[in-house]
């Protein structure tokens, strides 16, 4: 396993990060074997572990904090803060009071005294990010967090919070962690360069693509639209649906490339970002023990120029072949009223 800086912070992670999104209720349920998995990639040299406080409403992180147990020192160990925890209001988003109430109840459930690095997983436009990048500068001379990033933010958030500590004297983000994948590839045009002007380190989510490079869906074979993440957005799914036979028509040209290296789709697919120079480390996020031993079966995958040269010509450098589940969307796309002018005031005369 190879071991890379995180971006500027002097600390080494491993090349492949252990995502931990499907331990508890929405994955695995059963603790004791997800303990197994996270001992398995700490042998293979994973160093790197990150979680979240809503995977499974807290109960991801209690598995992790369990598994870890006397082995904390060895682990950079990574959280998240933003989406709700529970009902009522001010129990989410970015704002101080509840960054500082939600790290505590991470602690907690992590049974850790520390957090190596505290990420906020969306952008609040209900909050002042100077307001953000200063309680998190708090935590860190608190000695609760060591570093901390972003998740998801579009480059334009990202430059606008490193425009504001500089401005205000305060901490940055060291990190960002975007979705990033043979089939999502929008993130270079602009996320990924502004990372690297930054110093930013990034690891990435969803190389499987939500499972489209898993190998489980092929052109022409049926899909099971009332299972798994197919029946929570069946329109990303529906062989039906154009856009779906174009991500389709080009997992069978990836599969006709990764037979000829000789490595399988999702070897392929977790081997893609690596090869970007702004990425420091990919996150893979397995279930099972035998979906773990088959990526990191591929930790020793090279892809040389020629097999970079055929992936540009099935999805163009920068280009989106589908976007990403739970990828962040402005305001400005998903409110109507920031988009269209009242009735009365849309005409020109």
């Amino acid at each position: 396993m190879r071991y890379r800086i995180l971006g500027g912070t002097g600390i080494e992670v491993s090349a492949h990060c252990l995502g931990t999104m499907m331990f508890g209720a929405v994955g695995n349920p059963d603790h004791e074997e997800c303990a197994r998995i996270i001992h398995a990639a700490l042998d293979h040299g994973i160093n790197f572990v990150d979680t979240a406080d809503m995977y499974s409403a807290g109960e991801s992180e209690t598995i992790v904090g369990k598994a870890l147990k006397g082995r904390r020192d060895d682990v950079v160990l990574a959280t998240k803060v933003h989406f709700q925890m529970g009902e009522g209001r001010n129990r989410s988003g970015n704002s101080r009071r509840w960054i500082v109430r939600e790290v505590e109840d991470s602690l907690r459930r992590l049974d850790t005294d520390w957090i190596d690095l505290y990420q906020v997983h969306r952008p609040d436009q209900g909050t002042d990010v100077e307001e953000t990048l200063s309680v998190l500068g708090d935590l860190v001379r608190a000695g609760k967090i060591r570093a901390f990033g972003c998740s998801t933010f579009p480059a334009q958030e990202i430059v606008e919070a490193h425009h504001v500590a500089e401005r205000r004297a305060l901490p940055r983000f060291r990190t960002e962690q975007p979705p990033y994948s043979i089939l999502a590839r929008g993130i270079e045009t602009d996320v990924l360069p502004v990372a690297r002007r930054y110093g930013m380190g990034v690891l990435t989510w969803s190389p499987l693509a939500s499972g489209f490079l898993s190998g489980k869906y092929r052109l022409g074979g049926d899909v099971d639209l009332t299972s798994g993440r197919a029946a929570l957005t069946p329109a990303r799914f529906d062989p039906a649906i154009p856009g779906n036979v174009a991500k389709l028509e080009a997992v069978e040209q990836l599969v006709e490339l990764a037979d000829s290296l000789g490595c399988t789709l999702p070897e392929l697919a977790v081997a893609f970002p690596l090869a970007h120079p702004a990425v420091t480390s990919v996150i893979i996020g397995p279930r099972t023990m035998e979906q773990l031993e088959a990526l990191v079966k591929g930790a020793g995958l090279v892809l040389e120029d020629a097999a970079l040269d055929r992936i540009d010509a099935i999805v163009e450098p920068g280009r989106n072949l589908y976007h990403p589940d739970g990828a962040w969307r402005p305001p400005s796309l998903t409110d109507v009223a920031q988009r269209r002018r009242a009735l009365a005031d849309r005409s020109a005369g």
